[in-house]
């Protein structure tokens, strides 16, 4: 008598057999983050034993035979519930970009997370997947600028509007904003926090509260997004107060060498799926030698966000109190302060982070002077590198944004965005204290 066939001959799919099952606990203790990052998602048995993922340079996968090949396409057109497994093509997913999704999860507890060509990317991403003509954005205040150039100047030629309210704002001021939106289809509520450049910190827990007040149906209810590129994951972890989409540009932290371009979108499966259809027709993911370096920056990130944080507090305790000093919006400041900003710190972050807005004393030319006396901090834009780094928003970043509304935002002509790297924090105060001279 012959043998019953095999699964794979009924149904034309190859398994991917891994011969050593994950292990994400020891004697009933859960694994944390930074330990997993050294190998979860990935099996050397199946690479010939490498230790490390290799870098798959592919543009496409081999079907085991022609059942398979429709089995998967079904899956991808809907035909089929359940979605598409396996690899096809590199537009849509590879090795590398699993395992790195797979991780990136991890450190907020999301149920999915996609990657992509840059934080950009994943924004536009997100919004070309749930946003309808006709449709309102209602978002935080101040924004990364190009994610405001992509919500009122690209969006809105396609008849997307847009509300927004003041980072900071008060469950009162939210609720006015949500409701005057409500006449309407929200496509989403998109939050900064820390808002870029500014620092002010957004009461995730006060929209989400808001958010389900107003809207009764769960099928009319707005996700709610938000950019945690500043603070997560190590400080903030926003899906715990309420979010359901977590935006990241990887080329921060994650990344953290100041090499690589990239963006991620963590969240509920269900949203994160509505992305993923996205993404794979226009093709936004970030490509495998990119995934492959994000996987190895991602085993030091617990490591480089607590030297750079530690940094940043000593170096903020000595600004503070400088002469030429007007302010330092310096989030770790707020833990022994009072008032609303410091109620949303301690209910929402668990450290201030390492990138702070120095306001001082002048205008754009005390300022500039200050930039162009550092001698270790580089003048560039972007944070989360492993050097320090140094700008001016309002000449450069938000050069585009019209100047009433940066000043109603804060983002003046003496403001000076500074992100603190790994190096010795002697050493970076020394530098602050010759460029300050210079002024």
């Amino acid at each position: 008598m012959a043998d019953e066939p095999t699964e794979q001959e009924l149904t034309g799919v190859e398994t991917r057999v891994s011969p050593k099952p994950e292990v994400d606990a020891i004697g009933g203790r859960k694994l944390k983050p930074a330990t997993l990052m050294m190998g979860h998602g990935y099996d050397p048995t199946l690479s010939e034993g490498a230790l490390k993922p290799p870098v798959f340079l592919t543009s496409t996968f081999v079907f085991p035979n022609a059942a398979a090949g429709k089995r998967h396409f079904e899956g991808v057109t809907g035909k089929r519930p359940g979605g598409a497994a396996g690899l096809v093509y590199s537009r849509f997913n590879g090795p590398n970009q699993e395992i790195l999704e797979d991780r990136l999860g991890i450190w907020e507890g999301a149920e999915d997370a996609l990657t992509f060509s840059s934080g950009m990317a994943a924004i536009a991403t997100l919004f070309l997947s749930l946003v309808r003509p006709g449709d309102t954005i209602v978002h935080s205040g101040p924004l990364y600028a190009a994610t405001e150039t992509l919500i009122a100047r690209v969006l809105g030629r396609f008849g997307v509007h847009w509300l927004d309210f003041p980072a900071g704002a008060t469950r009162e001021e939210i609720d006015s904003v949500l409701s005057k939106a409500a006449s309407g289809r929200v496509a989403l509520i998109y939050l900064e926090s820390p808002a870029n450049p500014t620092n002010a910190l957004v009461d995730v827990e006060a929209v989400a509260a808001s958010r389900d007040a107003i809207w009764d149906s769960a099928a009319e209810k707005p996700p709610i997004a938000i950019d945690n590129t500043f603070l997560g994951p190590l400080w903030s972890q926003p899906l715990q107060h309420g979010a359901d989409v977590v935006v990241y540009s990887l080329t921060k932290y994650a990344g953290g060498h100041s090499d690589l371009v990239a963006g991620g979108v963590l969240g509920s499966k269900a949203v994160i799926d509505t992305i993923r259809a996205m993404r794979n027709t226009i093709g936004t993911i970030c490509d495998p030698n990119t995934a492959w370096m994000l996987l190895r920056s991602l085993e030091t990130l617990e490591l480089r966000m607590s030297r750079a944080g530690e940094n940043a507090a000593k170096v903020c305790a000595y600004l503070r109190d400088h002469p030429k000093v007007e302010h330092v919006g310096y989030l770790g400041f707020l833990a022994e302060a009072e008032g609303r900003q410091a109620d949303i710190y301690r209910r929402h972050c668990t450290g201030g982070g390492s990138t702070f807005s120095l306001y001082l004393k002048g205008g754009e030319a005390e300022a500039f002077r200050f930039l162009d006396s550092l001698k270790i901090a580089k003048l560039a834009v972007s944070l989360g590198g492993t050097e320090t780094l140094a700008s001016h928003p309002a000449a450069m970043t938000h050069l585009s944004v019209p100047d009433a509304r940066k000043q109603a935002l804060g983002i003046t002509d003496n403001l000076v965005r500074i992100s603190i790297g790994v190096e010795d924090a002697d050493d970076l105060i020394a530098d602050m204290e010759q460029a300050l001279a210079a002024i």
